[in-house]
């Protein structure tokens, strides 16, 4: 697979649909349409107003690159776009020079200095658009908000809104092979968010799950989706070459090995913590439903069945992303190596059988 046809496979997947820069409004900034929107302000009267994202391919694979730059440390960015009805458009982004840990990121004075620089540059050479959102990444631990997020996108919807909250989850993409982001927007403080039923599921280490349950209803989930344009080709293959070398050199098994012993680490206290919860609960009923009775029995063989499904998944989950990186390596073996008729074996000595190899995992989605 060449790096054209990888593009593509890349497009395909995280479904980037293609505009005409000519026609589509997409790519045309009106200055004056911008200020009126602006002036109006009809989010502040209605905390779920925006409803969908937009991301150009360029910022996307832009941000996708600094992200899995961070490793294991979280890292940092800004996007430029404007508002179009409900919808915000993601025109580009640009990364801060800030440090994080493996938890957190903040911009300190350093990055509000780069920021404001930046942005007066750019408009120079005819990028207009204003600083519209910030994105971060999750390394290893999904698309969602921590507390620190919440309060750092409160503060930026109350400064400077409109403003969106991006996530990406470098390891989760390399091991999924698509990109792994979120987009949310917090609620005013003080705001009852309403029930609005079960979410997607998505996997949550155990570490993080107390901060994920305590902030969930302070924020909501933006539908996400993405374009190009013809005019874009010339900057997205410079990006996409670069990022293409970056994962044809890298294995996903060996790059990712430390979030897999994560999160095979995670599962086995998520289960031993449901085996103690059922073992606790006694025969009468779960976590004191009442003794004997049949209210209570069900219950309690509803709430297993619900935590040992979440764990079928992540284990689900786990086996389709491994499954997924050793298909990768095959499919480099067999196309990289030079005397590829020596390696048709697998390492136990088996013929590979591509039909079996390419075929999905069990239990995958």
């Amino acid at each position: 697979m060449d790096a054209i046809n990888a593009r593509k496979n890349f497009e395909f997947i995280n479904n980037i649909r293609s505009v005409n820069p000519e026609t589509d409004q997409i790519y045309h900034f009106n200055e004056a349409e911008q200020k009126r929107i602006l002036n109006e302000s009809p989010w502040k009267k209605d905390p779920h107003y925006f409803t969908d994202i937009k991301i150009s391919a360029v910022a996307l694979i832009k941000m996708v690159m600094h992200a899995r730059s961070g490793g294991s440390i979280e890292v940092m960015g800004m996007m430029q776009g404007k508002v179009q009805g409900n919808t915000i458009i993601i025109m580009d982004a640009f990364a801060l020079p800030v440090e994080g840990t493996e938890t957190r990121v903040n911009a300190q004075a350093e990055g509000y200095e780069y920021m404001v620089q930046y942005m007066t540059k750019i408009k120079e050479v005819g990028r207009l658009e204003n600083a519209i959102g910030w994105y971060h990444s999750h390394p290893g631990y999904g698309c969602w908000l921590s507390g620190i997020d919440v309060n750092t996108q409160m503060q930026n919807q109350q400064f400077q809104d409109p403003f969106v909250a991006v996530v990406i989850d470098p390891n989760r993409t390399i091991s999924a092979g698509k990109v792994e982001i979120g987009a949310f927007r917090t609620y005013p403080e003080g705001y009852k968010a309403p029930d609005e039923g079960p979410s997607e599921y998505q996997t949550i280490p155990l570490s993080k799950i107390e901060d994920f349950g305590v902030h969930c209803k302070q924020y909501y989930p933006l539908e996400i989706s993405h374009f190009k344009s013809t005019l874009d080709t010339q900057l997205l293959d410079q990006l996409w070459n670069k990022y293409w070398v970056n994962t044809l050199s890298q294995s996903p098994l060996l790059s990712n090995r430390e979030y897999a012993a994560r999160q095979m680490s995670d599962l086995a206290e998520k289960l031993q913590m449901t085996a103690n919860m059922a073992s606790r609960a006694g025969p009468g009923g779960f976590g004191g439903m009442g003794s004997g009775g049949q209210f209570g029995k069900d219950k309690k063989k509803k709430q297993e069945e619900s935590q040992l499904s979440k764990i079928t998944r992540d284990s689900n989950k786990i086996s389709v992303e491994a499954t997924h990186g050793l298909i990768s390596q095959v499919l480099k073996n067999v196309l990289f190596t030079a005397n590829p008729h020596q390696n048709e074996s697998s390492a136990l000595g088996n013929p590979i059988d591509t039909d079996t190899v390419l075929s999905p995992a069990p239990g995958a989605q």
